[in-house]
């Protein structure tokens, strides 16, 4: 695929298997094309490698970030479990939109290794008394039963897999986890942008079928009781866009039931 900008003329060429086609450049379809190569572009140039929050490097996109609010503040979940600690930006972002929400909720995060000066720095944060950590692999049953145990008395429950994204691994969380996903609260796997990217420079090819996008897809085969669903954008006055631009392609896992 090739396309051409044109501001002068306002056009936007699209050059598709030997076919051209332009359609207007200040469009829904222009804006959603140019999107989906600027991820790509953005993703090789470790773009989301550039923002921190509250002080703590957060690997997300900002609009992904914005879109977990959204359903964080809706929800207002009194734990939520995340997968994959690193440098501890997320946690403290969802403990962060807890504590302004001003209801109570506790944050585990749960990493196969959290390294000394990262443990350090997360545990004299100021939000630190919202958050949990757990050491161990998360897929580990011994871990399992650790976050089990922590959730017992919960009544609104968030998970959120961003560890390591193997087909496999993702596969085995969402089973691990899926049973403490409360009804109209959702389990995410995250980062199913991976096989878009996989043919760029800092992809793999098996990135292709090997990413969360189709781990969740296998698990909405056996599990019923969830469905994708992307959250609905509380407020939206925009000229018809209606989808996420996002790492986190199919991501969005709703118990229905």
């Amino acid at each position: 695929m090739k396309f051409i900008v044109n501001e002068e003329e306002k056009s936007f060429e699209l050059i598709e298997n030997g076919k051209s086609e332009v359609i207007p450049l200040y469009s829904n379809r222009a804006f959603e094309i140019m999107n989906k190569s600027w991820l790509k572009v953005g993703w090789n140039q470790k773009y989301t490698y550039t923002f921190s929050w509250m002080g703590r490097p957060m690997i997300q996109l900002p609009e992904d970030v914005i879109r977990l609010q959204e359903v964080i503040y809706q929800l207002k979940p009194d734990l939520i479990i995340e997968t994959g600690v690193a440098h501890g930006g997320s946690l403290m972002f969802h403990a962060s939109i807890c504590k302004a929400g001003g209801w109570d909720c506790k944050i585990i995060g749960v990493d196969i290794e959290i390294r000394p000066h990262n443990r350090k720095a997360i545990e004299s944060h100021e939000l630190f008394p919202y958050i949990e950590l757990i050491e161990g692999s998360s897929i580990a049953p011994e871990i399992v039963k650790q976050v089990h145990e922590r959730a017992k008395n919960a009544k609104q429950v968030l998970v959120i897999l961003d560890s390591c994204h193997s087909r496999e691994h993702v596969c085995a969380e969402l089973e691990a986890y899926a049973d403490l996903v409360t009804t109209g609260s959702y389990i995410v796997a995250t980062d199913g942008v991976m096989k878009d990217v996989a043919d760029l420079s800092l992809g793999k090819p098996e990135w292709k079928l090997d990413n969360p996008y189709e781990a969740a897809q296998d698990f909405l085969k056996k599990h019923p009781e969830f469905k994708e669903e992307q959250p609905a954008w509380p407020f939206n006055e925009s000229n018809g866009l209606k989808d996420n631009f996002t790492h986190w392609p199919g991501a969005w896992l709703k118990k229905v039931q």
